[in-house]
């Protein structure tokens, strides 16, 4: 896997997961909030499998000779 999450993009998506995750764990929202588990992972990781599907890349790092 290549990454292809940039700087910013992690930090808002691992902010966003543990917010929602936070607000489930103290009842201010339903189950759905679960889905948080996405953008935290996605973030942690620094890979997107939607971008690479879209072809977006917000990685300022890529390799030479690709």
């Amino acid at each position: 896997m290549q990454k292809n999450a940039g700087t910013l993009d992690r930090l808002v998506r691992v902010a966003i997961g543990v917010v929602l995750i936070a607000l489930t764990l103290t009842d201010q929202i339903g189950v759905w909030g679960w889905i948080g588990a996405v953008p935290l992972v996605t973030g942690l990781l620094g890979y997107c499998p939607l971008y690479r599907v879209f072809g977006f890349n917000t990685c300022p790092i890529t390799r030479r000779g690709s």
